[in-house]
C-alpha cells in the first residue's frame, strides 16, 4: 500500500468507529493486565464471562494473592490453559506487591517482567490504560496485516515493526483496536467477508469474495 492508501485505510476505519476500545471488560489497570493475560488462546467473550464474578471480588494484586491459586482456578476454569494462567496471575500479583507497591508499571520493560506477560500483553496495557501508541499484534492483526498488504511479515514482531513505521497520525493510538475488530468481524480467518468490507478497493488480497455466498438450497 502507498502512504495515501494507508491513510485512507485508517480514515475509513476511524469514520466507522471513531472511538475503538478493547472488548475485554475491566475496572482498573490491574484487572486489565489480568484480563489480557487470561485472553491468550481464548476469546474475549469467554474471558469476560469468567472474570465478571472474579473482578467483583478482586480489584487489587493483594486481593488476588489472598484468593489464592485454587480460588482463582474456580473462577477461570472455563478458559483454556487455566492451570498455568492461574499460576502466572498469582505470581505476577506477588511481584507487583513485592516490587511495585501493588501498582502496575507503565513501561514495556517492567511489564514483560511479570509472569505470563509478553510483549503483546504489555502493548495492550500500554495502549489501553496508559495511552501509548503501541501495536499489539495478535492473530487478527497478523492476518489483516499480511492479507491486505498493510504490513506484511513472517512473525508478529515483523508485522509490529511494519505498523510502527507505516501507521500515520492521527490513527496510531486506535490502530490496533481497528485492526483487531476488522479481523474479528469482517476479515475473518476462514472466509473474509469482502462483499461488505469498506476497505476492499485498498486491499491486495487476491482471492476476494465479492459476492455473499448464498445458502445451499435443500433438496426436496
Amino acid at each position: 500500500m502507498t502512504k495515501d492508501q494507508i491513510f485512507e485505510f485508517f480514515r475509513r476505519l476511524a469514520e466507522d468507529n471513531p472511538s475503538p476500545e478493547t472488548e475485554l471488560e475491566y475496572g482498573n489497570c490491574y484487572q486489565l493486565v489480568v484480563a489480557v493475560a487470561l485472553s491468550a488462546q481464548a476469546t474475549d467473550v469467554g474471558v469476560n464471562k469468567a472474570t465478571r464474578a472474579l473482578f467483583r471480588e478482586v480489584t487489587t494484586p493483594a486481593q488476588m494473592i489472598e484468593l489464592g491459586e485454587e480460588g482463582l482456578k474456580d473462577h477461570i476454569k472455563t478458559i483454556g490453559l487455566f492451570n498455568s494462567k492461574a499460576k502466572n496471575v498469582i505470581a505476577l500479583s506477588q511481584l507487583l506487591v513485592d516490587e511495585y507497591g501493588g501498582e502496575v508499571p507503565d513501561t514495556r520493560e517492567d511489564l514483560v517482567r511479570l509472569p505470563g506477560v509478553g510483549r503483546k500483553t504489555a502493548n495492550v496495557v500500554l495502549n489501553c490504560w496508559f495511552g501509548q501508541e503501541t501495536f499489539a499484534v495478535d492473530t487478527h492483526i497478523f492476518r489483516v496485516g499480511n492479507r491486505t498488504g498493510l504490513a506484511k511479515g513472517k512473525t508478529p514482531d515483523h508485522v509490529e515493526a511494519k505498523l510502527e513505521k507505516r501507521v500515520p497520525q492521527p490513527f496510531r493510538l486506535g490502530a490496533h483496536h481497528w485492526l483487531i475488530l476488522h479481523g474479528r468481524y469482517v476479515c475473518k480467518a476462514r472466509r473474509p467477508e469482502c462483499w461488505r468490507c469498506k476497505l476492499v478497493d485498498l486491499c491486495s488480497y487476491r482471492k476476494k469474495v465479492l459476492e455473499k455466498p448464498g445458502r445451499a438450497t435443500a433438496k426436496g
